[in-house]
């Protein structure tokens, strides 16, 4: 009972007056407006229109943990405990998540910039014959809000941040293709299984993102 009081606690915490609220409006106009230039400047066409607005979910949810998230004084040897679990942490979904790849000799040492929509995009990718990195600035800040919350997790708790573990299925993004294409080589290139199962893998990545922000910043369970 005492942990759900507490975690209730911190919920109640959470703060927002009128300016705030301002501001946030704003910034969904701005964001609304960046979607629809990018359309109209573009060649680019909206087929799915929920995956334009899961790259700004993940921003907005990322800005907003970092904004509101505010870790606890602790000593220099428990912060710096936190610091290289949260950095282990974000290693681990960066590699996970396809940020970072193995490069290959084929490749040649290069980099560019595709203009994807608003929150996927402007993405960056460097590629040599030993690493290649795709950057988005959706997963970016998405990964890096995750990380900030395993930091405030750690320094808040005595147990180790295992809540922080399902944060690894936010790369389902890219492990969920996969899955297509085991089902693919079973069941053949047009099977419903194999369409259905590249079409969630952005929907599970989200869900799964916004799923763990909330146990993260919640925490129940843990002392």
């Amino acid at each position: 009972m005492t942990q759900l009081t507490a975690s209730f606690d911190r919920l109640r915490r959470t703060s927002v007056d009128r300016t705030t609220i301002g501001w946030v409006a704003v910034l969904l106009n701005l964001q609304l407006l960046a979607v629809v230039s990018y359309f109209l400047f573009t060649n680019a066409s909206i087929t799915e229109p929920r995956y334009v607005v899961y790259g700004l979910v993940w921003l907005n949810v990322a800005g907003l943990v970092l904004w509101q998230v505010d870790p606890p004084s602790a000593s220099f040897r428990k912060r710096r405990r936190a610091v290289a679990v949260a950095t282990a942490y974000f290693g681990l979904l960066a590699i996970a998540g396809g940020m970072i790849n193995p490069g290959s000799p084929e490749y040649e040492i290069g980099y560019r910039i595709a203009m994807l929509p608003p929150g996927w995009g402007p993405a960056f990718a460097f590629a040599s014959p030993t690493i290649r990195i795709i950057v988005m600035p959706a997963y970016l800040f998405g990964y890096v809000a995750l990380s900030y919350l395993v930091y405030d997790t750690v320094l808040a708790t005595s147990r180790s941040a295992v809540a922080g573990v399902l944060g690894l299925f936010s790369c389902v993004s890219c492990t969920w293709p996969i899955v297509a294409g085991v089902a693919s080589t079973i069941l053949g290139g047009g099977t419903i299984l194999t369409a259905s199962a590249l079409d969630g893998s952005y929907d599970l990545s989200t869900l799964v993102f916004l799923l763990t922000v909330v146990l993260l910043y919640w925490r129940p369970g843990f002392r």
